[in-house]
Order: structure tokens, then sequence, then C-alpha cells
């Protein structure tokens, strides 16, 4: 079974229902009318033309409020939206639904430096993979992450620190030709906090800030429901915020910045360092076995009690709860969100931010200030993914 490409809404009010339909689930004609204060008539022939679209379908009869019954209205079962989400050292490609519920998912290691033809290239074929497997020759539209700077509009990365061949490559419009629907891109971090306010812990913040602590550091910023990107693209850039004159040389030139002393890169050189002056005999073990560490080597050295391993992780997360109280300060969030895959150090991690953060920041700021653990996993890249695309298509022209 093949599924024709679905189309656009063509007005402000059938964007409103699609965005309802996909957050709230099926709605009946009368609520949709209700909820967005047009007449019954109106819906009734904005739905209709949704439906003609492929973007929405009748779904059955609403239960009865005497009179006559109004039809519930859902999403198409036809729409698909495509998430890529990018990494430094993975890919993973998932399909979803309207809804954004994952139906089917491929993932592979691959290194980001091999340089876009051969990443996309990658890309290309997971996506087919996970298109045909399911029987659709199309889908509605594709999101793509990649983990460096992007200019949004021009749909490509600019001088990204971590992806050589990458600058000024055009991602965006090489996909959409090769895929034949629309294709948006952006930074791994906006993605991921898309990912949190559409599936995750952040669904009914307004304001929060997502933090993803993976081989870098990154910022997604969400204002009043939408996600602040800055003139350039580049708002949220945290991991190149200095926090001490002289340190650690960063991948991005400088020499001091926060990511260069608790990114992934970081951890696993401090680990090695670590390893090899024999003060953590865990590390140092598996440093033997394995040749090099990782910052999940670092998690299993904690969780064998390895007081060394705490104190890297400790040290790391005072930094980042060091930054964090500057941003609380500044931007007064409702919510903070610690997420990637160093993040996955848990709770000794999210303990050393938040008591950085709390001592550190105005109470009134704090004073109702969660900062919790992501618990996407793999999941918030590629479901912000599609949520990036689907606000696009979702969105009135």
């Amino acid at each position: 079974m093949t599924h024709s490409l679905a189309g656009r809404p063509e007005n402000a009010t059938q964007a409103k229902v699609l965005k309802l339909l996909r957050d709230e689930g099926p709605l009946s004609r009368v609520e949709l009318a209700d909820r967005l204060g047009v007449s019954r008539t109106t819906m009734a022939s904005e739905v209709g033309r949704l439906t003609e679209l492929g973007l929405a379908e009748p779904a059955g009869p609403a239960a009865s409020r005497g009179g006559r019954r109004s039809t519930m209205v859902d999403l198409s079962a036809d729409v698909r939206f495509v998430g890529i989400a990018i990494g430094a050292t993975a890919m993973s490609v998932a399909l979803t639904d309207g809804r954004l519920t994952v139906l089917g998912q491929r993932y592979v290691d691959m290194d980001v430096r091999q340089g876009p033809e051969h990443v996309l290239a990658h890309a290309l074929e997971l996506t087919r993979k996970v298109l045909a497997e399911r029987g659709i020759e199309r889908p509605s539209g594709v999101g793509i992450g990649v983990p460096g700077p992007v200019d949004f509009h021009g749909g490509v990365p600019v001088s990204p620190p971590i992806m050589p061949g990458w600058d000024g490559y055009p991602v965006r419009d090489a996909m959409a030709r090769e895929l034949g629907c629309p294709v948006l891109l952006d930074n791994d971090v906006n993605v991921m906090a898309l990912g949190e306010q559409h599936s995750g812990v952040a669904k009914t913040a307004r304001d929060f800030l997502f933090v993803k602590i993976g081989t870098g550091i990154g910022c997604g910023i969400v204002v009043d429901g939408q996600l602040y990107r800055g003139v350039d693209g580049c708002a949220g850039d945290i991991g190149h915020i200095r926090i001490e004159e002289f340190g650690p040389t960063c991948a991005c030139g400088n020499t001091g910045c926060l990511e260069a002393f608790f990114g992934g890169a970081a951890l696993a050189r401090d680990a090695i360092a670590t390893a090899r002056a024999g003060r953590s005999p865990a590390l140092a073990a598996l440093a033997a076995e394995k040749g090099e560490l990782t910052a999940a080597d670092v998690a299993t050295a904690v969780a064998q009690g390895d007081a060394h391993a705490v104190q890297l992780i400790r040290d790391g997360g005072h930094r980042v709860g060091w930054v964090l109280a500057s941003l609380v300060s500044f931007f007064n969030p409702g919510l903070i969100v610690i997420g990637g895959r160093v993040a996955r150090l848990g709770h000794p991690l999210l303990a050393e931010i938040r008591g950085v953060v709390y001592r550190r920041s105005l109470p009134l700021a704090t004073g109702n200030l969660p900062v919790v653990l992501s618990e996407m996993g793999d999941d918030g890249g590629v479901v912000g993914a599609a949520a990036l695309i689907s606000d696009a298509i979702f969105a009135a022209p």
C-alpha cells in the first residue's frame, strides 16, 4: 500500500485544527468549533477541506449531547513523518504517525567527521528501509538534527566545530530532492527540546531550558511555547561560555569553555588521565580491558562505588550548574531538563547541578524551578526531528 504526499493547511483555522488533533487526539467538530471560536458551519467546511487535502479524516460519531450527533475528526492515518537524529558518533532514523508516535526505528554507529556525502547516504538508506517496512512511498515530511550550529532558514550547517566538511553543505535541499518531500534541518539540541515539549517531561511547560550534555554541551530555549533560535540560529550555545580564563583548549579553538571541561570528550580525557595516574582502580581496570574510556565507562565505575569517578562527575556537574545558575537569573525558566548521553550518568550528576543552581540563583527564580532528567533516552532526537517538520507542515501558510 502506498500513501500519496499529504497537502498543507491553507489557513490559520486549519492549522490550529491539525495541531489540536496532533496534541490532544480525536475531537468532535463541535468541540473544535467551540475551542477555536468559529461557527459550526465554518468548522464543517474547514474539516471537509482538510479531509480533501489528506490531512484529516472522520473518526465515527461523537457521544450524543442530544440532537444531531457531531462527527469525530482525527488526523489522517496517511500522515507520516521521518525524524533523523545525526549525532557525533551515531545516527537514529524513526518513522512516526501524525501524533509523533514512533512506528519504526533504525540505529547505526557512524562518525559525523566522515563528511556529509557519506553520512547522508547512510541516512537515506535507513530512511528508505524504515519507509519500506511500512509500505510507504513518500513521507509527509522529514526533520533532521545535526550536532552543530545551523542556519535554519538556509538549511545548512554553519562552521560546526565537530563536523569537518559540513560547513555550508545544502543538507536540507539535498535530502528534499532525494526524498521528494519537505525537509527541515536544525541543530540537535533544538530538536531534542522539541521532543521534550511534545512527548517528554516538558509537555506542560511554556518556558523551559533543555540542556544536552553529550560529546558537546548545548541548550534549547523555549519561550512561551516557541523555540527561540536567536538571530543567526546559535542561541543556547552554552558549551562555549568561558568558565575559566585558562583551561583546556576547546574544539572551537578557545580555552576554558564549559564543553572543554565537561563534554563527553572531556570526560573521556579526564577518565583516562585518572586511570593512568593510578587514582581510580575501577577506571584503570576498564582502561586496561578496552584501551580507551568513554562517559559510559565513568558511569560503570560510579556504579562500582569508585570515589574518583564520582568526583569527575561532581566536578562536571558543578561547572554545568554554575553556568545554569547564571541562565536562571537571566531567563527565569519554569523548568530545566537535562538530557544527552552524558546525562545518563544520572542522579550523582543531577544532584550536583541542582545543588549549585539552587544555591547560586535568586530564591525567587528557583522557588518553583524543577531541574529534572529527560526520560526520552534515544527517542528525544528522532521524535524532536519529527516534531520540527510537523510544526512546520501543520502551520498556517
